[in-house]
């Protein structure tokens, strides 16, 4: 009598994945600090190793790269903090000029002969709950920042540990010899996407910050960090930082302005995220576009904001997991781009 395998069963893969899932998501306090210092783990290892066949002993360079580590974090939390307890306090001056931006615009479609009702658009276009929308963002943002103590202590300790890792694999596998090309290859892809990712980001960044300085945009050095930060979320990450900046433009300066920042925002975004990011990444990143949408919407709604600043990483790592079995190999390449479906059947004829 044949005994059918449980792991070959669709529906109890199924069962077991929604299950993971779920306990991520309730999990989600514990699970994002962890994820966070790991990420900093596998960016920070071969420099690491570097140091440690330089001779430099492994205490001595885990303590120089969490001083770099701390060093960052520190000079993005003084560039962001004052600007956004500013910003915060001018919240009701904001808002108070958005209303009259408002109702001007509306008196200027009423003499044009479009008539609107103000009540009904403003149930729909509140200036309030946008303005209130990007203070609570903000703040988020510094908050996680900030709180970051957890994530410095398991980022020591994953490093402590990361030279005797291929051996506890082995030992897992239970063979001195195994191959573990498979995850060297998911940190190598992991690590250059988010080198190259880092690099164009910070060029975003400051790219923003002196459009938004000679143009005389209140808060030029939060919104560049803001923009930073953001470009790490494919597709809406951009369009995320360029709206409080536009809408602020438009507030201080006027509709002229706004239409210069959005135009500046336009301009570096397509230079970076459609000229630059394709030539330097080369093959790209393996991942189709639509997998890439589905990913940020499916790892922000588990783990939140950083699951969408690391919606990328976190499905390469998949993938290519998924292509060392060659029971799940299909999956891979479902989450693939068309043209590594294409080498495929190349490879098959």
């Amino acid at each position: 009598m044949e005994v059918k395998s449980y792991r070959s069963d669709p529906l109890i893969q199924f069962a077991a994945f929604v299950i993971v899932v779920a306990g991520l998501k309730s999990a989600s306090v514990l699970v994002v600090p962890f994820i966070l210092a790991v990420f900093l783990s596998i960016i920070c290892v071969p420099p690491l190793f570097w140091m440690q066949k330089k001779g430099i002993p492994g205490i001595l360079g885990i303590l120089v790269l969490m001083l770099g580590v701390i060093a960052i974090q520190m000079l993005l939390v003084t560039l962001v903090s004052s600007s956004i307890a500013d910003f915060s306090g001018n919240i009701p001056f904001y808002q108070e000029r958005l209303k009259i931006l408002t109702f001007e615009t509306l008196q200027l479609l009423s003499n044009q002969g479009i008539d609107l009702e103000t009540e009904k658009l403003t149930e729909v276009v509140n200036p309030s709950r946008i303005l209130g929308l990007v203070a609570n963002t903000l703040n988020g943002l510094g908050s996680v920042l900030t709180n970051t103590f957890f994530v410095f202590l398991t980022f020591i300790f994953i490093l402590s540990e990361a030279s005797g890792f291929p051996n506890k694999l082995r030992a897992i596998l239970n063979d001195r010899n195994t191959d573990l090309e498979k995850y060297a290859e998911i940190t190598a892809g992991v690590n250059r996407y988010l080198g190259i990712k880092t690099l164009t980001s910070l060029g975003t960044g400051i790219a923003i910050f002196i459009w938004l300085a000679v143009q005389g945009v209140d808060f030029p050095v939060m919104w560049g960090v803001f923009a930073f930060l953001l470009n790490y979320i494919p597709n809406i990450g951009s369009i995320i930082a360029a709206v409080p900046a536009v809408l602020l433009a438009l507030i201080q300066l006027g509709p002229l302005a706004a239409g210069i920042a959005a135009i500046g925002f336009l301009i570096v975004n397509i230079l970076v995220g459609s000229v630059i990011e394709p030539k330097v990444m080369g093959q790209g990143i393996g991942l189709s576009t639509l997998v890439v949408f589905l990913s940020l919407a499916f790892w922000g709604w588990v783990l939140g904001p950083v699951g969408m600043l690391l919606s990328v990483p976190l499905t390469m790592g998949v993938k290519i997991a998924l292509s060392g079995q060659e029971s799940t190999r299909w999956l891979s390449i479902f989450l693939g781009s068309n043209k590594d479906a294409f080498r495929v059947l190349q490879t098959k004829k």
